[in-house]
């Protein structure tokens, strides 16, 4: 039995905070039901690369979920709404604040049928405060919470993080957040309504940053690969690309003048003695410690790292990152059958459980793949839900097709 097996997780979000907190709680065993509407359903569905009408972008974050397409603007969409929210644990929204009051499904009313529901809100930034009503990207939170003016080189354009951290930051959050009020309500019977955002999480996660700023007045830049409170601990170039050097305390140091780049009088130099004097000198620390590591390549330098025991290692293309043989040990790359997409990669679960190892059960659905399944499970009858495909109030994709390949089986 997986952790949370019998959760029942209602899911009105898209794109990526929302979906990557419910991929996870569903990895964890939870039923995540997406509500979506139609016929585009959760906007990440319109990204490419697509295979068979099917886009992969989509796939990746909404494995082991069931979809059910709804239109949440009609009253008999928002009755059902309420049904499945009568029986479910948890329900998850990514809504502009407000949209969900003005569509009758916001946790005060959802309260009224479902005392215990846990109710969370992601939003740009989050649901009280000035700029509350604003929408919020990925993009314009990096930029709220400074992260675009520490990110890159000195001198250099303001830059985005490689990823949607403050997406994931919002997602992960979430996650804790959720399950912190599960336990809560295991013990002792209450929901709660849970509110947080882009903005907060990806602050959150500022820890060194608000130190230095709070502690000594200091404003984060960028510092291209460099940590702001040690060195050597970056990426130096190499002779055939770069490689990463973590030796920021004395020991590892010495270790790595001593035994890995062989150069024993940098330990005794006035520039370089102790910590606080190399951060001082950093810059010609970068130099000296280049004009030796460009010599040979990456693989000759993480070698010799490696036998030093100072760590360090490749800086990877994202295909030679999923090609690695320890990526691959670790089940970080898995290949799963889709309906539409066919074989397909997904990354694997990056956490262990020694007694309930988590599980990609399914891949993601189509839109509208279980609507039948779910408008069952809240005891309507076939003409009932043939009535709401008929006039538009429930959706499958491919409800036809699959109704003759039923026939001609």
């Amino acid at each position: 039995m997986l952790p949370l097996s019998g959760v029942k997780i209602l899911d009105l979000t898209q794109f990526l905070a929302g979906p990557y907190c419910t991929m996870v709680l569903s990895d964890l065993g939870a039923e995540v039901t997406k509500i979506e509407r139609f016929p585009g359903g959760d906007d990440s569905r319109r990204l490419g690369p697509f295979i068979n009408g099917e886009g992969y972008c989509f796939a990746m974050p909404n494995r082991n979920k069931k979809s059910l397409a709804l239109d949440l603007k009609s009253s008999r969409g928002v009755e059902i709404f309420h049904k499945l929210a009568e029986k479910a644990d948890i329900i998850i929204e990514n809504f502009r604040p407000g949209v969900t009051k003005k569509l009758g499904i916001d946790y005060e009313t959802i309260k009224t049928v479902n005392p215990e529901i846990i109710y969370c809100s992601i939003s740009g930034y989050g649901q009280t405060g000035p700029y509350s009503h604003k929408g919020g990207f990925d993009i314009i939170a990096q930029g709220v919470t400074g992260f675009m003016r520490m990110t890159g080189e000195p001198g250099g354009r303001p830059a985005k993080f490689g990823i949607a951290i403050n997406d994931i930051a919002a997602g992960a959050t979430a996650i804790y957040g959720i399950l912190g009020a599960y336990i809560h309500k295991l013990k002792s019977g209450e929901g709660q309504y849970l509110d947080t955002s882009l903005v907060d999480a990806g602050l959150a996660w500022t820890i060194w940053e608000s130190a230095a700023y709070f502690g000594g007045g200091e404003i984060a830049g960028p510092t291209g690969t460099r940590h702001r409170r040690s060195t050597p601990y970056q990426a130096y170039r190499t002779k055939d690309g770069y490689v990463t050097v973590g030796a920021g305390n004395q020991r590892l140091w010495e270790r790595f003048c001593l035994e890995v780049v062989e150069r024993p009088r940098w330990i005794e130099h006035e520039k370089y003695i102790d910590l606080q004097s190399r951060m001082k000198n950093i810059e010609e620390l970068e130099r000296d410690i280049e004009e030796v590591l460009i010599q040979e390549t990456t693989a000759y330098w993480v070698d010799k790292l490696d036998k030093a025991g100072v760590p360090g290692g490749p800086v990877y293309t994202y295909d030679q990152a999923l090609s690695d043989p320890h990526i691959l040990a670790r089940g970080m790359v898995q290949e799963m059958e889709h309906p539409k997409l066919g074989k397909i990669k997904t990354l694997g679960i990056p956490i262990k459980f020694s007694k309930t190892p988590l599980q990609i059960k399914n891949p993601a659905p189509w839109l509208g793949q279980n609507t039948t399944e779910k408008l069952k499970e809240i005891g309507l009858t076939d003409e009932e839900i043939e009535t709401l495909y008929n006039d538009q109030v429930v959706f499958d994709k491919y409800r036809e097709k699959s109704a003759v390949a039923r026939e001609e089986k």
